[in-house]
């Protein structure tokens, strides 16, 4: 029974020296996440799909504020949804027969502006009145116009964000539109909507054409980073 006693004891003693090692031992660490791919979006069928024919959907599409100066020095202003940027410093854009259009053969220079969420109703209006019916629509807006100082053609002082640009082509269409492309020369912006110098879409709110619903849509919230959220896929 003695021997039986000392055993017990023993065992106990083996036991706690065991938990005192294991208390005295470094905290186990978290083991790293597997790294993996985006899920692929689930898609139907392609035999589910609806057949819609040539029909164009290239959407968001800018909201572009054209500014031009006739030959008596009238502003106007209209917006162009069917342009972009074309290179690092060039923009383009198609025009159907406009006032601007004979505007931009005269003068050769206009600036560019942007639609923003504060004056929807206005960029509106100018894409549905023709200056060749309404002269002063820019001021029946309630706009006002500052000539720029290194090109002819008018700064809309209600848009913070203008690109003055010189015509460097255009090529005519049989219907009397043209196709234009341009080269930004400066850009002026309010400082309403820079951050560290830089020009933030977050403060501008511009607006975006929808051409599935002619409507106008504002700019959502940033999703991802160019140049970076792609690093999933690239192999080391």
């Amino acid at each position: 029974m003695k021997r039986n006693y000392l055993t017990l004891a023993a065992s106990l003693v083996l036991a706690l020296a065991f938990a005192a090692c294991n208390n005295n031992a470094e905290p186990a660490q978290p083991a790293e996440p597997e790294q993996t791919q985006p899920a692929a979006l689930q898609l139907q069928d392609l035999a589910n799909r609806t057949q819609m024919g040539a029909k164009l959907f290239i959407t968001p599409q800018p909201a572009l504020m054209i500014g031009t100066y006739d030959e008596n020095g009238n502003p106007d202003v209209m917006m162009a949804a069917w342009g972009g940027q074309c290179d690092g410093n060039q923009v383009c854009f198609r025009l159907s027969p406009h006032r601007t259009t004979t505007n931009l053969r005269a003068t050769k220079e206009f600036t560019l502006s942007f639609a923003t969420q504060r004056d929807v109703a206005q960029s509106d209006y100018f894409g549905m009145v023709s200056a060749n019916d309404v002269p002063d629509k820019v001021a029946r807006a309630g706009f006002t116009v500052t000539k720029s100082t290194n090109i002819n053609a008018p700064i809309i002082n209600e848009y913070p964000l203008t690109l003055e640009c010189r015509v460097l082509e255009i090529m005519e269409r049989d219907n009397g539109g043209c196709f234009v492309i341009g080269e930004i020369v400066n850009t002026i912006a309010d400082p309403s909507i820079l951050t560290d110098g830089n020009i933030d879409l977050d403060k501008l709110q511009p607006v975006v054409f929808d051409a599935a619903s002619l409507s106008y849509r504002s700019v959502g919230a940033k999703v991802g980073q160019a140049w970076g959220s792609g690093k999933a896929y690239v192999k080391e």
